[in-house]
């Protein structure tokens, strides 16, 4: 079901943007992300030309929502430094020309190590980025390798350096466990490297194969073997164990934080269901409850922004059931969990049990996932969601 063009804003609920930006120098054998190299691009879809297409798209954006305060921006990929750093200014200048930036609105930017420069940085920060979230990994050049990652370990405390000289108020590093023929030794030693780099804020996600990439086919064949689920436990409750050592306290499941403000802001939008507008190919938006996708390929974007058309491809109204399964599936995997009266009675007959077996604690009306019942997560939501 297609939706219109401008959803009608009668709320007041909190309001980010998300830019995506498709390119990549290389394309990692385990991401399903929409992401593309340069060889894979059609014309009209090129890095020269990406930032004016992504303005055309936030001039509709403005046109439809009006003034809006944008209390968070967030430039994902793909690999945002692979445009120019003027480039990734001007588009966050259009944003506020036709939306409008929260005062202290959070602007982040995905960065890998290789992809930065100082100068690059210090352009960044001046145009009005505060955040970056530094796309690390691993600390181990086999696991890397594996990865398909291209940078040098060794590069990212230079990277980091240069962000904290520029001015960033927050840096961020990613880190994925669970990489087939990585030991515990092996991400022991990427939480050490992360923690001696004194971020404020880390995420660590275990490794997913996704249907359709590389990665997925040499699993298929045999070629490389993913750990065993225990494993994979046993490397969260490590990281969780450092991180929190390190004096920085969970927030979501696989996120932790240095202390409230550091926590991503702009993730929050998505785990609170607020709005958000998506710019680029691919992006998804969710405005005024209805949520909508753009067409995937950066060529096909492009052409359809170019001759004054949306670039939207599909979309969906959101019904009162929807949301708020929605809801509890994304709530109950924060630390401040949800209040159970968010459950339907069959989901509430399930807390006692779910309690008993350690995976819940139960407070003031509040439901919060155990340290167990973290590793277990999925579980519990569909437990809680019959």
């Amino acid at each position: 079901m297609s939706t219109r063009e401008g959803p009608d804003v009668s709320d007041v609920r909190p309001f980010g943007v998300y830019v995506h930006i498709p390119f990549c120098s290389v394309r990692c054998g385990y991401c399903d992300f929409n992401t593309y190299t340069a060889d894979e691009l059609g014309e009209g879809a090129t890095r020269d030309s990406f930032a004016d297409t992504a303005i055309a798209e936030v001039r509709r954006a403005g046109r439809s929502v009006g003034r809006r305060p944008v209390e968070t921006v967030f430039f994902g990929g793909g690999t945002p430094t692979q445009l120019p750093a003027d480039d990734l200014v001007r588009v966050l200048r259009s944003i506020d020309d036709e939306l409008g930036l929260a005062p202290g609105a959070e602007v982040t930017s995905e960065a890998n190590p290789d992809s930065v420069t100082p100068q690059a940085l210090a352009t960044m920060r001046a145009g009005g980025f505060n955040r970056i979230s530094f796309g690390v990994q691993s600390a181990v050049p086999h696991v890397l390798a594996t990865l398909d990652r291209t940078h040098d370990p060794a590069r990212v405390p230079e990277a980091v350096r240069w962000a904290r000289e520029a001015g960033f108020e927050q840096v961020s590093v990613d880190l994925i466990y669970g990489t087939p023929g990585e030991s515990m030794g092996d991400w022991r030693a990427s939480l050490d490297q992360a923690v001696a780099l004194e971020p404020d804020h880390v995420s660590a996600y275990a490794l997913i194969v996704e249907d359709g990439t590389a990665f997925a086919r040499a699993v298929r064949r045999g070629e490389v073997t993913m750990p065993d689920d225990d494993e994979t436990a046993d490397k969260y409750l490590l990281a969780d164990e450092f991180l929190t050592d390190a004096g920085m306290g969970w927030y979501e499941l696989s996120n932790w934080a240095r202390d409230d403000a550091a926590r991503c802001r702009h993730n929050a939008l998505y785990w609170r269901s607020d709005d958000w507008w998506g710019i680029g190919p691919g992006a998804h938006s969710h405005v005024a409850g209805q949520r909508w996708w753009n067409v995937k390929h950066p060529a096909a974007y492009a052409q359809r922004l170019a001759a004054g058309e949306s670039p939207r491809h599909d979309g969906e109204v959101i019904d009162e059931a929807s949301a708020r399964l929605e809801d509890v599936m994304l709530r109950v995997r924060l630390r401040e969990g949800l209040p159970l009266d968010a459950l339907d009675a069959a989901g509430r007959a399930e807390v006692p049990a779910l309690r008993e077996r350690g995976l819940l604690d139960v407070g003031d009306g509040r439901l919060v996932l155990t340290r167990d019942g973290r590793l277990l997560a999925d579980a519990v939501v569909r437990l809680l969601t019959p």
